[in-house]
């Protein structure tokens, strides 16, 4: 198996001679990787050549207090290859990352049309993150739920009574 890894120098001046610019379609929630408190979220960075470069963001458990909280890219290395992106998040995270819980904060969470919703349970309440297709910015609502159907089920309503405005 062969890896094309890019550092961000190289690939930019690869792209100054090739691109086809696509920046940043956008985030792949659905092929999103929970690991070591931290969701790795790919997206197509750009098409070169005919070939497509990933990239990915990170999302944290610990919110704002981790650096790698919304952060694009600290590895500053690009792919060829989805899942070498995804390798490529995890061994950054390994090296930076000393301790994490064990829980795992992402493990509920739904993509409906390209949103990304994450369901969080406490105390017999339930409430949500919600995250557009094409930017790390939580819009949920300030709402509480008493079970993650109901929260889905409003989400999935207004994702859909928006869809029908538009």
């Amino acid at each position: 198996m062969s890896y094309c890894y890019f550092l961000s120098g190289q690939l930019e001046n690869l792209l100054n001679l090739f691109v086809n610019p696509v920046y940043m379609s956008r985030l792949l929630y659905e092929k999103s990787v929970s690991y070591k408190g931290n969701l790795i979220i790919p997206f197509l960075f750009t098409i070169t050549v005919g070939e497509l470069i990933y990239s990915y963001c990170l999302l944290s458990e610990d919110g704002d207090k981790s650096p790698f909280h919304k952060a694009t890219n600290p590895s500053e290395l690009y792919s060829n290859n989805f899942k070498d992106i995804i390798d490529i998040a995890k061994q950054h995270l390994d090296k930076n990352i000393e301790k994490f819980s064990n829980t795992d904060y992402f493990k509920e969470r739904y993509t409906y049309q390209n949103n990304l919703i994450i369901i969080h349970q406490e105390g017999g309440k339930c409430f949500y993150d919600h995250y557009p297709p094409h930017e790390l910015k939580n819009i949920a609502a300030p709402k509480i739920f008493l079970s993650a159907y109901d929260c889905l089920t409003w989400v999935k309503k207004g994702l859909n009574q928006n869809l029908n405005i538009n």
